[in-house]
């Protein structure tokens, strides 16, 4: 028979094997808690990518479903514009490796980078001006008459729509209405300090890659939140706007769900001309 001090040693014993359990359990536990978080910061993270790069463009807007607006890799990087002394800016307008010519802009080594130059957009749902800003934008509203003026954007649709409280915008530029097609070129972004987006704004849309802006941009309908990543050319007059309340007003089919992508609008949206004014 155990004698008392034996009997208080195998307590002892059985007591620290508990301890140790325990003490196993808790990290166990800590540990899973640690995957847990992890894993949820990642889902965050992805989920916030998404809702940036659906708005990608040439790729507003990276792409397949959650991005529907990617495009075939850049042939060549373009790089940042730079400033001449006269005050004009050096743009870069490099090719993106795709089938599409349609030219480029017009002496891109001496841009204007002064006034405004004003475009009249028909569209199948009405018309609308628009009034780019070559001052904060001068490679982008380039870039933009000039595509103008080729009658790139004639006869496009506006391929994407999305409804949100904070985040209201009509997305064309696409003439395949895929959000896959763009100019033939890609240029580099130009995000003055201070950049938002409300209503009433035209912004260019990229894949999220640096150097990847072309032809597709978004319109504003509602002051939207986004991330200052896409270059703001111009703004739509009041016109335009009353245009674009009437298309929000439909809403748009999903179709780029479940990703915050909105989807096609419901009421079809076709750029008929646009015309360089000034």
């Amino acid at each position: 028979m155990p004698s008392n001090k034996q009997r208080r040693q195998a307590a002892q014993r059985h007591l620290q094997r508990q301890l140790e359990r325990r003490a196993e359990l808790a990290r166990k536990r800590r540990r899973n808690l640690l995957v847990a978080v992890t894993a949820a910061a990642v889902v965050l993270v992805v989920g916030a990518v998404l809702l940036v790069t659906t708005l990608g463009g040439d790729d507003d807007g990276d792409t397949t479903a959650t991005d529907p607006t990617t495009s075939a890799p850049l042939a060549d990087t373009p790089v940042a514009p730079v400033v001449n002394p006269d005050g004009t800016v050096t743009c870069d307008f490099a090719r993106d490796g795709s089938d599409t010519d349609v030219g480029l802009p017009p002496t891109p080594e001496a841009t204007p980078a002064s006034g405004t130059t004003a475009l009249a957009v028909a569209t199948s749902a009405g018309d609308m001006t628009f009034t780019l800003d070559r001052a904060k934008a001068p490679c982008a509203a380039a870039s933009f008459s000039y595509l103008a003026s080729v009658g790139f954007f004639d006869g496009s649709p506006c391929h994407r729509e999305v409804n949100q409280p904070e985040f209201g915008v009509l997305q064309c530029g696409d003439p395949t209405g895929t959000g896959q097609g763009g100019p033939g070129y890609r240029f580099y972004e130009e995000i003055p300090e201070g950049t938002a987006y409300p209503r009433g704004t035209i912004a260019m849309a990229n894949s999220g890659a640096p150097g990847s802006t072309g032809s597709q941009f978004f319109l504003c309908f509602v002051d939207t939140q986004l991330p200052p990543s896409y270059t703001p050319v111009g703004t739509v007059d009041e016109a335009g706007l009353a245009v674009l309340d009437q298309i929000a007003a439909a809403g748009n089919d999903g179709s780029f769900e479940p990703s915050p992508g909105g989807g096609a609008p419901n009421t079809p949206v076709t750029i008929t001309s646009m015309t360089v004014l000034q």
